[in-house]
């Protein structure tokens, strides 16, 4: 029975009154929510904050009072802030890293989306990496495309983030990789290839959520949910809550013959301190 570690992304960058109004906003909401996420199983929360319903922000003090209310009703959880560039400045990307969570997301290059271009330009990939070395903050490589893989290389060999990788794979996102098996099997091997005692999770978008999951847990890795990756428990109704996503993570586990992580289990198995 093989430890594994659900991951929550329970907000992201969409406006939550054009989607699900369960998407928790405010800070108190988001920490109510990543509890209830908690209880019902998952380790580790991906957090962006807004200041309202449309805008993404950077704020620190946003970050700090979220970081903070998680540690408190959440012993233990790995808390990990969102880098990512919708919505904000390049300069404002790492505003909260001085803040020291446990990790932060890292995308090591520019991808397609639906509507923009997610753009992750070289100088700044290196910035963020070196400010999370500085404050002690373990990044999660964001993978949307073979070539960040070899992306995460070049920083490693620069002595920007250690060998013991946390990779990401998010597939399903329109205009970027397809959620196909065959495309996460390449890139797992060329992830442990490039990285041999690396960590990974599969990301599944919309409706890939669950057979990415069920993908990741047969390959040997972990799994994220949450409403920032997928609205819908299915195509006729919506999810009601983040703990709804992950009790459903947490039954695929199960029914695979594995165990969902504890908070101990998932700080040792991606090297993090307690």
């Amino acid at each position: 029975m093989r430890p594994i570690i659900i991951s929550v992304a329970i907000t992201g960058s969409v406006p939550r009154k054009a989607h699900n109004p369960a998407v928790p906003i405010t800070p108190s909401e988001q920490i109510e929510s990543t509890h209830q996420a908690f209880e019902a199983g998952a380790t580790l929360v991906h957090i962006h904050v807004r200041h309202d319903d449309e805008t993404p922000a950077s704020d620190p003090e946003r970050f700090a009072q979220v970081q903070d209310g998680v540690r408190r009703h959440c012993p233990g959880m790995i808390i990990q802030f969102s880098t990512g560039g919708r919505g904000r400045a390049p300069a404002e990307r790492g505003s909260a890293l001085k803040l020291r969570p446990d990790m932060a997301s890292l995308s090591t290059g520019s991808v397609n989306f639906p509507t923009i271009v997610y753009e992750n330009q070289p100088p700044l990939v290196t910035e963020l990496a070196g400010t999370m070395k500085q404050f002690g903050v373990k990044p999660e490589i964001e993978i949307f495309d073979l070539s960040h893989l070899h992306g995460a290389r070049r920083l490693a060999d620069a002595g920007l983030m250690d060998e013991q990788a946390h990779l990401q794979y998010v597939l399903g996102v329109q205009n970027a990789m397809p959620a196909e098996r065959h495309l996460l099997e390449i890139l797992v091997e060329e992830g442990l290839r490039l990285f041999p005692q690396a960590t990974w999770t599969a990301a599944g978008i919309g409706r890939h959520q669950r057979p990415v999951a069920g993908w990741a847990i047969e390959l040997g890795g972990h799994v994220r949910t949450g409403l920032e990756d997928n609205i819908r428990v299915s195509s006729e109704r919506l999810a009601g809550s983040n703990a709804e996503l992950v009790s459903i993570a947490a039954g695929q586990i199960r029914a695979a013959g594995h165990r969902v992580a504890t908070p101990q289990e998932a700080r040792a198995l991606l090297r993090l301190s307690d």
